[in-house]
Protein backbone atom coordinates (compact mmCIF):
# COMPACT_ATOMS: atom_id res chain seq x y z
CA UNK A 1 0.00 0.00 0.00
CA UNK A 2 1.18 3.68 -1.13
CA UNK A 3 -1.17 6.43 0.70
CA UNK A 4 -0.53 10.01 0.80
CA UNK A 5 -1.82 11.55 3.81
CA UNK A 6 -2.46 15.19 3.35
CA UNK A 7 0.45 16.34 1.48
CA UNK A 8 1.33 19.66 0.17
CA UNK A 9 4.19 20.90 -1.90
CA UNK A 10 4.86 24.41 -3.12
CA UNK A 11 7.47 26.52 -4.47
CA UNK A 12 7.80 29.98 -3.42
CA UNK A 13 7.62 33.02 -5.87
CA UNK A 14 7.75 36.63 -6.48
CA UNK A 15 4.14 36.33 -6.80
CA UNK A 16 3.74 33.46 -3.55
CA UNK A 17 3.48 30.33 -2.85
CA UNK A 18 3.16 28.36 -6.09
CA UNK A 19 1.11 25.01 -5.20
CA UNK A 20 1.60 21.96 -6.79
CA UNK A 21 -0.83 20.27 -4.57
CA UNK A 22 -2.62 21.40 -1.32
CA UNK A 23 -3.80 18.43 1.18
CA UNK A 24 -3.69 15.70 -1.13
CA UNK A 25 -4.81 11.91 0.21
CA UNK A 26 -4.72 9.10 -1.99
CA UNK A 27 -4.10 5.70 -2.14
CA UNK A 28 -2.40 3.98 -4.88
CA UNK A 29 -4.10 0.75 -5.89
CA UNK A 30 -2.21 -2.23 -5.23
CA UNK A 31 -0.62 -5.08 -7.88
CA UNK A 32 -0.76 -2.74 -11.01
CA UNK A 33 1.43 -1.41 -13.03
CA UNK A 34 1.00 2.43 -13.17
CA UNK A 35 1.84 5.16 -15.14
CA UNK A 36 1.53 8.97 -14.03
CA UNK A 37 0.12 10.86 -16.50
CA UNK A 38 -0.60 14.58 -16.74
CA UNK A 39 -0.04 17.72 -18.81
CA UNK A 40 3.22 19.14 -19.13
CA UNK A 41 3.90 21.26 -15.43
CA UNK A 42 1.18 18.89 -13.63
CA UNK A 43 3.79 17.74 -11.06
CA UNK A 44 4.31 14.32 -12.31
CA UNK A 45 7.73 14.38 -11.97
CA UNK A 46 7.46 16.42 -8.54
CA UNK A 47 5.04 13.63 -7.13
CA UNK A 48 7.47 10.89 -8.56
CA UNK A 49 10.51 12.31 -6.79
CA UNK A 50 8.46 12.59 -3.70
CA UNK A 51 7.26 8.95 -3.80
CA UNK A 52 10.96 8.03 -4.48
CA UNK A 53 12.51 9.80 -1.46
CA UNK A 54 14.53 12.28 -3.21
CA UNK A 55 11.91 15.31 -2.62
CA UNK A 56 9.98 16.40 0.72
CA UNK A 57 6.94 17.46 0.67
CA UNK A 58 6.32 20.81 2.43
CA UNK A 59 3.70 19.08 4.32
CA UNK A 60 2.06 15.87 4.83
CA UNK A 61 3.44 12.17 4.02
CA UNK A 62 4.40 9.24 2.29
CA UNK A 63 2.93 5.99 3.89
CA UNK A 64 4.00 2.69 2.93
CA UNK A 65 4.80 -0.93 3.77
CA UNK A 66 6.58 -1.78 0.14
CA UNK A 67 9.82 -1.74 -0.83
CA UNK A 68 9.99 1.21 -3.57
CA UNK A 69 13.50 1.42 -5.78
CA UNK A 70 15.01 5.34 -6.38
CA UNK A 71 14.46 5.90 -10.27
CA UNK A 72 16.05 3.26 -11.54
CA UNK A 73 18.41 5.60 -13.74
CA UNK A 74 19.12 8.20 -11.56
CA UNK A 75 22.73 8.26 -10.72
CA UNK A 76 22.80 11.13 -8.65
CA UNK A 77 23.39 8.64 -5.40
CA UNK A 78 26.35 7.56 -7.16
CA UNK A 79 29.60 9.12 -4.77
CA UNK A 80 31.94 10.06 -7.68
CA UNK A 81 35.28 9.50 -5.43
CA UNK A 82 34.06 5.55 -5.04
CA UNK A 83 35.23 3.10 -7.67
CA UNK A 84 31.80 1.52 -8.83
CA UNK A 85 32.55 -1.75 -7.13
CA UNK A 86 32.39 0.68 -3.22
CA UNK A 87 29.40 2.27 -4.83
CA UNK A 88 28.13 -1.15 -5.58
CA UNK A 89 28.43 -2.51 -1.75
CA UNK A 90 27.46 0.71 0.11
CA UNK A 91 24.12 0.99 -1.86
CA UNK A 92 23.38 -2.75 -1.10
CA UNK A 93 24.31 -2.28 2.48
CA UNK A 94 21.63 0.47 2.61
CA UNK A 95 18.94 -1.75 1.08
CA UNK A 96 19.93 -4.88 3.15
CA UNK A 97 20.95 -7.17 0.28
CA UNK A 98 22.44 -10.18 2.38
CA UNK A 99 24.71 -11.42 0.14
CA UNK A 100 26.86 -8.77 -0.81
CA UNK A 101 29.79 -10.27 -2.64
CA UNK A 102 26.99 -11.88 -4.88
CA UNK A 103 25.43 -8.67 -5.48
CA UNK A 104 28.20 -7.13 -6.22
CA UNK A 105 29.31 -9.47 -9.37
CA UNK A 106 25.80 -9.25 -10.62
CA UNK A 107 25.79 -5.38 -10.88
CA UNK A 108 29.08 -5.91 -12.35
CA UNK A 109 27.88 -8.22 -15.39
CA UNK A 110 25.12 -5.90 -15.86
CA UNK A 111 26.19 -2.54 -16.12
CA UNK A 112 29.15 -4.02 -18.50
CA UNK A 113 31.75 -1.72 -16.74
CA UNK A 114 35.01 -4.73 -17.00
CA UNK A 115 37.95 -3.33 -14.91
CA UNK A 116 36.40 0.13 -15.00
CA UNK A 117 34.61 -1.32 -12.15
CA UNK A 118 37.09 -0.68 -9.75
CA UNK A 119 37.90 2.91 -10.71
CA UNK A 120 36.53 6.32 -9.54
CA UNK A 121 33.43 7.08 -10.40
CA UNK A 122 34.16 10.48 -11.04
CA UNK A 123 36.52 9.15 -14.30
CA UNK A 124 33.38 7.52 -15.96
CA UNK A 125 30.87 9.25 -19.09
CA UNK A 126 27.81 10.35 -17.95
CA UNK A 127 26.08 6.76 -19.92
CA UNK A 128 28.44 4.66 -17.57
CA UNK A 129 27.61 6.08 -14.53
CA UNK A 130 23.75 5.92 -15.27
CA UNK A 131 24.75 2.10 -16.40
CA UNK A 132 26.02 1.12 -12.66
CA UNK A 133 23.15 3.29 -11.24
CA UNK A 134 20.82 1.04 -12.97
CA UNK A 135 22.82 -2.30 -12.71
CA UNK A 136 22.45 -1.22 -8.61
CA UNK A 137 18.69 -0.97 -8.33
CA UNK A 138 17.93 -3.98 -11.13
CA UNK A 139 19.87 -6.38 -8.85
CA UNK A 140 17.42 -5.62 -5.68
CA UNK A 141 14.08 -7.18 -5.33
CA UNK A 142 12.21 -4.56 -4.85
CA UNK A 143 8.34 -4.62 -4.24
CA UNK A 144 7.43 -1.35 -6.69
CA UNK A 145 10.31 -0.05 -9.42
CA UNK A 146 10.39 3.72 -9.90
CA UNK A 147 10.76 4.16 -13.96
CA UNK A 148 11.40 7.59 -15.10
CA UNK A 149 12.84 7.43 -18.90
CA UNK A 150 15.30 4.79 -17.70
CA UNK A 151 15.00 2.93 -21.03
CA UNK A 152 17.65 5.60 -22.10
CA UNK A 153 20.40 4.51 -20.42
CA UNK A 154 23.37 3.60 -22.62
CA UNK A 155 23.64 2.46 -26.15
CA UNK A 156 20.97 0.52 -28.17
CA UNK A 157 21.87 -2.28 -26.90
CA UNK A 158 22.33 -1.99 -23.64
CA UNK A 159 18.99 -0.09 -24.07
CA UNK A 160 17.30 -3.35 -24.71
CA UNK A 161 19.16 -5.29 -21.99
CA UNK A 162 17.51 -2.71 -19.65
CA UNK A 163 14.44 -2.55 -21.20
CA UNK A 164 13.83 -6.33 -21.06
CA UNK A 165 15.56 -6.57 -17.50
CA UNK A 166 12.35 -4.37 -16.64
CA UNK A 167 9.75 -5.60 -18.42
CA UNK A 168 10.51 -9.39 -16.48
CA UNK A 169 11.30 -7.25 -13.25
CA UNK A 170 7.05 -5.67 -13.67
CA UNK A 171 5.91 -9.30 -14.33
CA UNK A 172 6.57 -10.59 -10.31
CA UNK A 173 6.45 -6.02 -9.17
CA UNK A 174 4.70 -3.45 -9.69
CA UNK A 175 5.87 -0.33 -11.68
CA UNK A 176 5.34 3.25 -11.20
CA UNK A 177 6.19 4.91 -14.64
CA UNK A 178 7.06 8.65 -15.79
CA UNK A 179 7.69 9.01 -19.49
CA UNK A 180 6.97 10.43 -22.66
CA UNK A 181 6.97 7.50 -24.60
CA UNK A 182 3.31 6.11 -24.89
CA UNK A 183 4.74 3.26 -27.06
CA UNK A 184 6.75 2.15 -23.73
CA UNK A 185 4.25 3.35 -21.45
CA UNK A 186 1.76 0.50 -22.92
CA UNK A 187 4.57 -1.70 -22.60
CA UNK A 188 4.85 -1.78 -19.13
CA UNK A 189 1.63 -0.15 -17.53
CA UNK A 190 -2.08 -1.76 -17.50
CA UNK A 191 -3.35 1.25 -15.47
CA UNK A 192 -2.77 5.20 -15.19
CA UNK A 193 -3.00 8.09 -12.50
CA UNK A 194 -3.88 11.05 -14.30
CA UNK A 195 -2.31 14.41 -12.00
CA UNK A 196 -4.66 17.53 -13.18
CA UNK A 197 -5.17 20.59 -11.00
CA UNK A 198 -3.64 18.96 -7.98
CA UNK A 199 -5.95 16.06 -7.75
CA UNK A 200 -4.89 12.44 -8.53
CA UNK A 201 -7.83 10.17 -10.57
CA UNK A 202 -7.35 6.80 -10.84
CA UNK A 203 -8.36 4.59 -14.53
CA UNK A 204 -8.01 0.94 -14.33
CA UNK A 205 -7.73 0.92 -18.12
CA UNK A 206 -4.59 2.57 -19.47
CA UNK A 207 -6.44 3.07 -23.17
CA UNK A 208 -9.07 5.35 -21.35
CA UNK A 209 -6.75 6.94 -19.46
CA UNK A 210 -4.72 8.26 -21.85
CA UNK A 211 -8.01 10.54 -23.69
CA UNK A 212 -8.14 11.92 -20.51
CA UNK A 213 -4.98 14.05 -20.59
CA UNK A 214 -6.22 17.27 -20.11
CA UNK A 215 -3.75 18.69 -23.22
CA UNK A 216 -6.38 20.48 -24.89
CA UNK A 217 -10.17 20.59 -24.66
CA UNK A 218 -12.00 17.51 -26.13
CA UNK A 219 -10.62 15.05 -28.67
CA UNK A 220 -9.19 17.56 -31.54
CA UNK A 221 -6.46 18.47 -29.08
CA UNK A 222 -5.70 14.95 -27.91
CA UNK A 223 -4.07 12.81 -30.31
CA UNK A 224 -4.67 10.31 -28.02
CA UNK A 225 -8.30 10.45 -27.85
CA UNK A 226 -9.21 10.91 -31.52
CA UNK A 227 -7.02 7.54 -31.81
CA UNK A 228 -8.87 5.46 -29.57
CA UNK A 229 -12.39 7.51 -30.69
CA UNK A 230 -11.46 6.10 -34.29
CA UNK A 231 -10.55 2.92 -33.25
CA UNK A 232 -13.93 2.50 -31.12
CA UNK A 233 -15.62 3.83 -34.04
CA UNK A 234 -14.16 1.06 -36.02
CA UNK A 235 -15.23 -1.72 -33.47
CA UNK A 236 -18.71 -0.14 -33.47
CA UNK A 237 -19.04 -0.45 -37.80
CA UNK A 238 -17.66 -3.90 -38.19
CA UNK A 239 -19.58 -5.14 -34.93
CA UNK A 240 -23.02 -3.75 -36.76
CA UNK A 241 -21.58 -5.13 -40.14
CA UNK A 242 -21.23 -8.27 -38.23
CA UNK A 243 -24.93 -8.47 -36.81
CA UNK A 244 -26.62 -7.16 -40.16
CA UNK A 245 -24.28 -10.18 -42.29
CA UNK A 246 -26.19 -12.97 -39.31
CA UNK A 247 -29.79 -11.11 -39.07
CA UNK A 248 -32.49 -12.63 -41.40
CA UNK A 249 -36.10 -10.83 -41.65
CA UNK A 250 -38.97 -12.72 -43.09
CA UNK A 251 -40.68 -11.66 -45.96
CA UNK A 252 -44.15 -10.88 -45.87
CA UNK A 253 -46.23 -14.52 -45.69
CA UNK A 254 -43.12 -16.28 -44.41
CA UNK A 255 -43.07 -18.26 -41.01
CA UNK A 256 -40.15 -16.66 -38.81
CA UNK A 257 -38.38 -19.20 -37.19
CA UNK A 258 -36.43 -18.82 -34.45
CA UNK A 259 -33.54 -21.40 -33.72
CA UNK A 260 -32.39 -22.07 -29.78
CA UNK A 261 -29.65 -24.54 -28.90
Amino acid sequence: MITLSNLTKYYPSELGKQYVFRDLNFTLPEGNNIALLGSNGAGKSTLFRILAGSEYPNKGKVLTDKALSWPVALATGIHPQMTGRENTRFIGRVNGVADLDAYEEKVKDFAELGIKYDLPVKSYSSGMRSRLAFGCCIAIDFDVYLIDEATSVGDQKFRKKAKDALLAKSKEASVIMVSHDMKEIREFCDSAIILHKGELTYYPDLEEALIHIPQATGPAGNPYARLWLEKKKKKQTSTTKKQKKNSYTATPGEQQINVTD
